[in-house]
């Protein structure tokens, strides 16, 4: 072979191990990206990206079944009644919730909404939870949630085994009669640290009183469109906007031991308008099992107004224990989400543009030692978790800039990447080699080193 065809040979092998390289840069490049904000109008709710479908049955007997920590989607007629099955241990709390998405500016009226109960098979009611629009009737997003709790000397729903989930859907006769989706998952909580005795009581007292307003710097951070891609949200003064009819969903992380306040003010509209329109807006709290904790509403005549989360307690295992269903709500840490819905009746007199609000977000006191044993799951709060709060990204940002998680994110097999990788590597010292004239792995390689 000439020195001219043995020059070409080289520069080609040059190129193929640029091009290899390239690939695998852009394919880690690509890995890296921060996920990208989702642009959905007023009233379109995004739905988990990872739910499965799953069709409800009529009659216990034919219910699917849902696996633990899955989301799952359905829908939901005027009036049905539908079943789903779960499977439970005998030492577990266990969480089974509903998000449910009535259609973009479908009718509702007071009372509509949601019941999810847990029943053993013989219809034995362990517990059950309602969502409905309140006085705020009008379409968006509302949760509910049933649980099966532990109790020294309890009598039902101990045991292991199929549990059936009920889903009942109310809906007055001038209300729209479209199917509602559904949201669906089920959750089990960790045990208690061996050597823990089992509370029976809730706390007997705990600081009630509201929290003083912020006032640092104001930051711009946007909402998400639904659970799956709430904002992430530290200590603060938050901007954003909201559509009529739309709802922005954010997170926040909360520890054993701490206590959230927050705050929505709407702002005045550059509007001539100043119509009185009631339950304008809606801030909700929602804890980490999706299940409804709190909510706040405020009036609106075109200038500014704000509604504020009444005072909660710190998040306490004992909390459970307690007969109001907002301390009872806040048993356990996480991240606990924070919603704002803007009614779809400002249009009519404010227009349809959106309108700037503020989230005021307060988490006090310090952290304690988790009650569980071994890792905590998504009732938990990570260092990690912290520092996703403060870059503000939701949960699918989150799981692509990780160290670990990059590869799994961006959809690409960590042993593919691997392969790649050592190609390329391997292309690269071949060519190397052939420049140098000895073939790769040939006995001038320094030795392999241990991983």
């Amino acid at each position: 072979m000439g020195e001219d065809d043995e020059g070409k040979r080289v520069d080609r092998q040059r190129n193929r191990g640029r091009v290899a390289a390239a690939a695998l840069a852009a394919m880690c490049a690509a890995a890296f990206l921060p996920g990208q904000a989702h642009a959905a109008g007023p009233g379109v709710y995004a739905f988990d990206p990872d739910a499965k479908n799953v069709q409800g049955a009529a009659t216990n007997v034919e219910a699917s079944t849902l696996d633990e920590g899955f989301p799952y989607r359905s829908t939901i007629k005027p009036g049905e009644k539908l079943y789903y099955r779960v499977t439970l241990d005998d030492a577990s709390a266990a969480y089974v919730s509903a998000v449910a998405v009535p259609g973009d500016g479908g009718a509702v009226a007071f009372g509509d909404g949601i019941t999810v109960s847990l029943r053993e098979t013989d219809d034995t009611q362990c517990d059950e939870g309602r969502a409905s629009f309140g006085s705020g009737a009008y379409a968006r997003p509302v949760t509910a949630y049933a649980s099966r709790t532990i109790k020294e000397g309890g009598s039902t729903c101990q045991e292991g085994g199929p549990y059936d989930v009920l889903v009942e859907r109310e809906s007055k006769a001038t209300s729209s009669q479209e199917p509602w989706d559904l949201e669906l998952r089920f959750l089990q909580e960790p045990k208690l640290r061996s050597g823990t005795s089992l509370p029976t009581e809730a706390p007997g007292s705990w600081p009630s009183a509201s929290a003083k307003p912020l006032t640092g710097k104001q930051q711009k951070r946007s909402g998400g469109s639904g659970f799956s891609e709430a904002t992430g949200l530290e200590n603060g003064r938050w901007q954003d906007t909201v559509a009529p009819g739309q709802t922005r969903f954010f997170r926040v992380p909360v520890d054993w031991g701490q206590q959230i306040h927050a705050t929505a003010g709407l702002s005045n509209t550059t509007s001539a308008t100043k119509e009185f329109v009631g339950s304008a807006l809606t801030l909700s709290l929602v804890n980490p099992a999706q299940g409804p904790v709190s909510d706040a509403m405020l009036s609106y005549s075109g200038g500014p107004a704000s509604a504020s989360l009444r005072p909660l307690p710190p998040v306490d295992y004992r909390n459970r224990f307690d007969s109001s269903s907002q301390v009872s709500a806040m048993r356990f840490a996480g991240w606990y989400y924070l919603s704002v819905s803007l009614s779809p009746k400002l249009k009519e007199s404010y227009g349809a543009e959106p309108i700037p609000f503020e989230l005021s977000v307060q988490v006090k006191n310090q952290a304690e030692e988790s009650p569980y044993e071994g890792d905590a799951g998504v009732f938990g709060v990570t260092d990690q978790d912290r520092e996703v709060a403060r870059k503000g990204q939701n949960a699918e940002q989150a799981a692509k800039s990780g160290p670990m998680t990059v590869v799994a994110a961006a959809g690409i097999g960590t042993g593919s990447v691997l392969v790649l990788g050592l190609g390329v590597w391997t292309l690269l010292a071949r060519r190397r080699a052939s420049a140098a004239g000895h073939p790769a792995g040939g006995v001038n390689q320094p030795p392999a080193q241990g991983w």
